[in-house]
């Protein structure tokens, strides 16, 4: 199947605000009351962001991010449309960046099931499209202080990374579920950090040895298109 044919997709819309950033945070709890009913809207999370290039224990109290998965971007269309929620939240931003994401491989749970599984495609015809990697884990408590001395470490190994077009550390709780969104080149790019960067290598056999994790979910999708950020008028 060609890329264009796909239905089934996620979207990740990233927003900035340069004021109204304590009515974003409160949209981390009010956010997902808003739009629990959205006709054709499957699983979604409201998301804060790391300070600094996004893996940080500092928060990004500027950076938020919305999380949808559908399965037909008619039903995401028409909610960014007409619902009065996305409407609001877009008024008090200040910029957005939307990506329109085709799940191709997902392995791992997020809050106990794999939300992207179902709609990947075997067959997809991905050719040299941009690849979107989310991923996504919930820290052992007991593992906490491990976890966070060796984050410097991740930081380090994807600065260093080559291809790697954009990255933000993203969860729903401080410090203890955490996820990242980054976009790279092509495959290619990203079997490359995957399997040859020395730092990465390390990190993956210390979350194994020390189990940080009490779930992870690790997915890659093909990047359908990407708006960059942009000034939201409304």
């Amino acid at each position: 199947m060609k890329l264009h044919e796909v239905k089934a997709c996620v979207f990740i819309d990233i927003f900035q605000f340069n004021t109204n950033r304590f009515w974003a945070f409160k949209q981390m709890i009010l956010g997902p009351r808003a739009i629990a009913n959205v006709k054709g809207l499957g699983f979604y999370r409201f998301l804060g962001t790391g300070g600094g290039m996004g893996f940080s224990l500092r928060p990004d109290f500027g950076t938020y991010a919305v999380l949808t998965q559908w399965d037909d971007p008619e039903d995401y269309k028409k909610f960014i449309a007409t619902h009065s929620y996305w409407a609001t939240y877009q008024r008090h931003a200040t910029q957005q960046r939307t990506l329109h994401l085709v799940p191709v491989q997902s392995h791992g749970k997020w809050d106990q099931s794999n939300p992207f599984v179902s709609s990947i495609i075997k067959d997809l015809e991905v050719g040299d499209a941009p690849v979107a990697i989310v991923t996504r884990a919930t820290v052992n408590w007991n593992r906490l202080f491990s976890f966070w001395r060796a984050v410097p470490n991740a930081a380090k190994s994807i600065e260093s990374a080559t291809d790697v077009l954009y990255y933000k550390g993203i969860g729903e709780w401080p410090w203890v579920q955490q996820a990242t969104v980054s976009i790279w080149k092509n495959f290619d790019a990203v079997n490359a950090y995957a399997y040859k960067n020395r730092d990465h290598a390390d990190i993956v056999q210390k979350t194994r040895l020390k189990k940080w994790y009490k779930e992870d979910l690790f997915s890659r999708f093909v990047v359908k298109k990407d708006t960059h950020f942009q000034p939201i008028i409304v």
